[in-house]
This record gives C-alpha cells, structure tokens and sequence, in this order.
C-alpha cells in the first residue's frame, strides 16, 4: 500500500512550539510539509514552490509581527490565482478573511488557533481548503453576525436565509447545513437559491456564487 501522502502542504508560523506540533499533526493526518518557515521573507519564497498544495499561514510574521504572513499569501494568490490557503490567526479579524476572498477564487480559510486543539476538525479544514473549499471560524461569523445592522442587500435575507448563509460562510456544504439546522437538504437548496437571487449573483457554478455570497456576507453590503 502506497504510503505517499495525499497533500503537500507549506508551513509558516514564528513560534518554534507551534510549529513543530502543527508538522507533526499534519504529518500524522497523511499531510507532508514540504517546508515550513518562520518569517516573512522564507514564506514569500516557499510559496512560490511547484509541489505546493496548500499553504498554512500565521497573519502576524516577524518582521514587524502585523499582517507579513496574510500580506504574503495574498500576494501569492494573484501570481498563483485559486492557490489554497488557510490562515491562522490568534484574534477574530474578519478583514483578513475578506482580503483573501476578495478574488471569489474560494480555496481559502480563515481558523483561530485554538481550533489546533480539535485535530479532526483542523486537517479537515485543510483539506477543504486544498480542495477549493472555504472555510471560516465560527467565532469570525458570530462576530459579524452580532455586528453593525446590515446594509442592502443582505436586509432582503430572511433570519433563515441568514442562519443558512452563516453557516455557509464556515464552510458547510448543504447536506452539513441541513443536518446542523434539522431540516431536509432540499429546503437548504431552496434557502441557497433565494440567496443567490437576493444578492443578485446570476446563475454560475454553486462553488462560485457560495464564494461571492460569502463575500457579500463580509462586506455587509
């Protein structure tokens, strides 16, 4: 049996405890980092590697501990368009998962790092991401849920259109919505189209338009 593992994965976090658990975790999940790095400058070149499936990112990277590791990661997605990456960040910064969506490209994830604790939930999350998949922490949509009233046009959203639109910001796909609300995938595919409509996203791929309704969810417009 080949042992070869599924995803090829770049690390960057500055804390070298960190770092170290994240490569074993990901390792023992069957997910080999091809390099992991500690700083700004080592990312930007990781990133530009041929073998790269995936890129797990920390925001705050020496050398001034601000945005380098987001900065970097950006800039890697408009040279490498769709480039899966997940970002670890130890505040709620909803601006961060907007910056990386902003393309509409999915492929991207935005998780606190206390959510390395639950390892199932973590290596999935990668492997949503690498993927194409999108995937936001809960904390990051409570917190714009409990935010700022709503401008249009997400005011047309009835409270279950923005319960399902929640949820599909974390990642979850029908089936996962209609299990964590209780209801049939069906009437979850029903919510999904009038969100669509309402937010005036024209028939395209499902994965794009969930994309650019996330998007719509972050901007609050």
């Amino acid at each position: 049996m080949s042992t070869t593992p599924r995803l090829r994965a770049v690390l960057a976090e500055d804390q070298a405890l960190l770092r170290a658990g994240l490569t074993r975790i990901l390792e023992a999940g069957g997910i080999e980092v091809v390099e992991a790095v500690d700083n700004a400058p080592g990312l930007a070149r990781a990133l530009d590697r041929d073998d790269l499936d995936v890129a797990i990112v920390d925001v705050r990277l020496p050398p001034t501990f601000t945005t380098e590791g987001l900065e970097a990661a950006v800039a890697a997605r408009d040279r490498r368009p769709g480039l899966p990456v997940l970002v670890l960040s130890q505040f709620v910064e909803a601006l961060y998962a907007r910056d990386l969506l902003a393309s509409g490209a999915g492929a991207v994830g935005y998780l606190l790092k206390d959510r390395v604790a639950d390892v199932d939930a973590f290596l999935e999350s990668v492997e949503r991401v690498a993927a194409g998949g999108t995937v936001l922490d809960p904390e990051v949509v409570a917190a714009l849920v409990s935010g700022a009233a709503r401008p249009r046009p997400l005011a047309r959203l009835t409270a279950r259109e923005q319960e399902v639109l929640a949820l599909m910001a974390e990642g979850r796909s029908n089936a996962a919505i209609a299990t964590r609300m209780f209801v049939t995938e069906k009437a979850v595919g029903k919510h999904t189209n009038n969100i669509f409509a309402k937010l005036d996203l024209p028939p395209a791929p499902d994965d794009n338009r969930r994309v650019l309704a996330v998007l719509a969810w972050l901007d609050g417009s």
